[in-house]
């Protein structure tokens, strides 16, 4: 990154914005100086400056919910950073995995083709961090026996729904399976980006 373009404010900050990678949802919003910008990229976590404290701090430092920098660019007047981070917690003080959970104006609902690498996202929390009563954990203690089978199930129900040339019941029972094949993935290892990946090839 040419650092000569970046133009801090009279403070010597610039506002960065915090975006995960896989799934481009905004995390948060806080302001680096000349300093955190270097140590952000020389130690690949994020550092900000504290403007009440006024000195540099490490995101995760005290909570553990480190930030994993995968890329840093700056806006057409160089006067905001966008870093682009994989979380390895939640982005948020309060808990919350955005800063950005209050809403003003309600979110139309747009179909959004990011959903399968949240929904993919949400399925290794809930291996790595169990909740009672999770539907997810279910498959997951049952094991891959248990998967399978729900897999062939919901493989059967979608081409039954084809067959019953019912657009409804194809798109809710293809959302069962997908949700299923993805249970399988995360249970096997196998991550969006290598089938992403195989598929890129095919098209080629």
């Amino acid at each position: 990154m040419d650092l000569s373009n970046i133009k801090y404010d009279e403070k010597g900050l610039i506002p960065a914005i915090i975006q995960d990678v896989n799934t481009n949802e905004v995390l948060m919003m806080a302001y680096m100086n000349e300093e955190s910008l270097k140590k952000t990229m020389e130690t690949n976590k994020t550092w900000f400056y504290s403007r009440s404290r006024q000195n540099l701090w490490n995101k995760g430092e005290t909570s553990g919910n480190f930030q994993d920098v995968k890329s840093i660019s700056y806006d057409c007047d160089g006067d905001t950073l966008l870093v682009k981070v994989i979380p390895e917690g939640p982005s948020c003080h309060t808990g919350n995995n955005s800063c950005f959970f209050n809403s003003i104006v309600e979110e139309e609902n747009i179909a959004n083709p990011e959903i399968l690498k949240q929904l993919y996202k949400t399925i290794e929390d809930r291996r790595a961090n169990p909740v009672e009563g999770s539907y997810t954990n279910y498959l997951f203690e049952k094991g891959i026996d248990k998967i399978l089978k729900k897999v062939g199930e919901e493989n059967a129900e979608t081409i039954i729904a084809a067959k019953n040339n019912s657009k409804e019941e194809l798109i809710y029972e293809s959302s069962d399976l997908i949700y299923h094949l993805l249970v399988l993935l995360v249970n096997q290892g196998v991550s969006l980006e290598d089938i992403f990946g195989e598929l890129e090839k095919r098209h080629k």
